[in-house]
């Protein structure tokens, strides 16, 4: 007990003490990504509204997918998609990136996938500002129930680093992590219902044996939870769900959460022994 204690009191000293090198990393990575870019920053807010312009087109006119404020709809999804890859991806190679400065100073070495998730909100929040010029340009009311904004991000923020944890400790020791991972985030953005309403799934599960397999994954798919929260506070205030999300959809979201960075956390703190053999 007083071990466990003392681990937390440890813990906490040395992330306080580290807290500046977190805010350096996430500056350094922010001046890389638009190091000799023109528009540098901007692009944050450009890429998620052409991305948004190109498959309003691809989907709304050629596929005639029909959904209400699809451009509304699809670039507050892919916001909270966006910023869960871009965390994960960039955390996955974090301890080996960082393998030079890890084998010269000491360093908790959890805080390079942490900063990757930082890295990864601060672009959130630029994204954020095309979302906004989209749903003014929609005309797409915004209500009160958005000051609520920060509970499914924090939802997200948390499970996102729970995958970081794992992906960067497997990492390590399974290099292939980084090629298989692009594969598996294409599967599993199409699980999450970014570009289409997860009612045409739900309406064919009485007909349909695959509908109704792809739908029970789906409702077991945390991101979709993390999506639809965010979609329910921004954009309908009082649709989805009849009401905002309410006791058990919190629990569902906050349960991924917590499970995830729990497991993320141990398996981290095991595998973070033998780092310094394998970079």
């Amino acid at each position: 007990m007083k071990a466990d204690t003392e681990n937390k009191r440890s813990f906490f000293r040395d992330f306080r003490r580290y807290m500046p090198l977190l805010g350096n990393l996430t500056r350094r990575d922010l001046k890389v990504k638009y190091r000799r870019s023109f528009l540098g920053l901007a692009w944050s807010i450009l890429n998620p509204l052409l991305t948004m312009l190109v498959l309003t087109q691809v989907f709304g006119l050629l596929l005639k997918i029909r959904v209400e404020n699809f451009p509304v709809y699809y670039i507050v999804g892919a916001a909270m998609w966006n910023f869960f890859t871009e965390a994960t991806t960039g955390a996955m190679s974090s301890i080996i990136g960082s393998a030079a400065l890890i084998k010269k100073v000491y360093i908790p070495q959890y805080i390079f996938p942490l900063e990757k998730c930082l890295y990864a909100l601060v672009n959130l929040a630029f994204s954020m500002i095309a979302v906004i010029i989209v749903m003014l340009f929609q005309l797409f009311p915004i209500t009160w129930a958005a000051v609520l904004l920060f509970i499914p991000v924090l939802y997200c923020f948390i499970f996102s680093v729970g995958m970081s944890l794992i992906l960067s400790s497997l990492t390590v020791y399974f290099r292939d992590i980084l090629h298989l991972y692009g594969v598996l985030t294409t599967i599993w953005m199409y699980l999450t219902p970014i570009i289409y309403p997860i009612s045409i799934i739900r309406d064919s599960v009485e007909t349909s044996g695959a509908a109704a397999f792809v739908y029970g994954v789906i409702q077991w798919n945390p991101m979709y939870h993390y999506v639809e929260y965010f979609r329910s506070v921004l954009m309908y205030g009082t649709g989805q769900y009849t009401v905002l999300p309410g006791l058990i959809e919190n629990l569902i979201c906050a349960g991924f959460a917590v499970f995830t960075l729990a497991i993320g956390a141990l398996i981290f703190k095991k595998a973070q022994r033998k780092f310094i053999l394998h970079i």
